[in-house]
């Protein structure tokens, strides 16, 4: 500040103008904010740190480094590198960067449109009534929250009744307008258990898997038929098993097919030591408290038809089925909801 440079000002560049004089030792030139900037020149000063003497020549009272206060041609995005990848959810700041680059269109992916069947006589709908041996429907709610986030597009949701011919109706219906169609409920091997049964039938090559090594989640059936294209998922009709199956499974093929890159997993140190399934993969739902020393995580205990047992957790971690359960102190990945 004490020993100012003085420089001659050679040019006033304007907004949106191309620059055609270059400036040499000793010259300056004045440029505003995001203007072009003249071949010679490899700095920038701030006009508060200057002192104009006359209309050609001024003292520049800042010290400053070659690139200072400028932006280089493909500093942002150079030539032949990768912007965006398959995969990438388009928020504004990807527009933003098409933007720069003249692009105002780029393919993507439909939304997976999806239809969620729940079935069971004892179901009747959230604003009714229920009478003795019945229960509010829960699963067809909360998959169509749950669908929507993960940016499903759910194009019908119904309660059923235990009835083949209606099932079977229902489902073909469905099929014809449905990229994935999920039934929860009706999965099991009771009398009445008829999902697996009317899958089969109604598809090409039809149903592949008839449970899951899982917990929640067992009875999970999966098929799929090729004419018109159509992904077929049995849930289990307990609250909790049904929405940990639709996370693991549903979600997860969505990702793949579209290439989304998969949620963060927060590291977290278990508080407790927990039990694990006997030959199958455990999910535990978990919650996390935060410390000085990172997150712990302490497992939400519960029958899988409680609900409030995942209004309580944060996230899930997988016990593998090869281990026995988790010890307190040990460190897992918690994969928030």
């Amino acid at each position: 500040e004490g020993l100012p440079v003085f420089l001659n000002v050679v040019e006033e560049i304007f907004m949106g103008e191309a620059v055609s004089r270059a400036i040499h030792s000793g010259q300056c030139a004045y440029v505003p904010t995001g203007g072009m900037i003249p071949e010679g020149a490899d700095a920038m000063v701030m006009v508060e740190y200057c002192e104009s003497f006359d209309e050609k020549s001024i003292a520049v009272y800042d010290a400053v480094s070659p690139g200072r206060n400028m932006v280089g041609i493909g500093e942002d995005m150079a030539k032949n590198t990768k912007v965006l990848s398959r995969g990438t959810v388009v928020r504004a700041q990807e527009i933003g960067a098409l933007a720069s680059l003249g692009i105002t269109e780029v393919p993507v992916y439909k939304e997976m449109r999806l239809t969620i069947f729940s079935t069971g006589d004892e179901l009747v709908e959230a604003s009714s009534v229920p009478e003795k041996g019945q229960i509010y429907d829960i699963n067809t709610y909360t998959l169509e929250a749950l669908a929507t986030k993960n940016g499903f597009k759910v194009v019908h949701a119904k309660v059923l009744k235990d009835e083949e011919e209606l099932l079977k109706a229902s489902l073909r219906e469905a099929m014809a307008f449905s990229d994935m169609v999920v039934v929860s409920g009706g999965s099991s091997q009771g009398k009445k258990d008829l999902t697996a049964k009317v899958m089969d039938e109604l598809s090409t090559p039809g149903v592949f898997t008839h449970g899951l090594a899982l917990k929640p989640g067992k009875p999970t059936i999966g098929g799929y038929d090729s004419a018109t294209k159509t992904m077929l998922i049995g849930l289990p009709g307990h609250p909790v098993a049904a929405m940990m199956v639709f996370e693991l499974l549903c979600v997860w093929i969505y990702e793949e097919l579209t290439g989304k890159e998969r949620r963060k997993e927060i590291h977290a140190t278990m508080d407790i030591n927990v039990a694990s399934a006997p030959g199958k993969s455990t999910c535990q739902p978990v919650e996390l408290i935060e410390t000085s020393e990172g997150y712990v995580a302490r497992p939400i205990f519960g029958k899988s038809g409680l609900i409030t047992t995942l209004t309580r957790a944060h996230g899930y971690t997988i016990i593998d089925m090869n281990k026995e359960g988790l010890k307190i102190g040990e460190v897992v990945k918690v994969q928030l909801f």
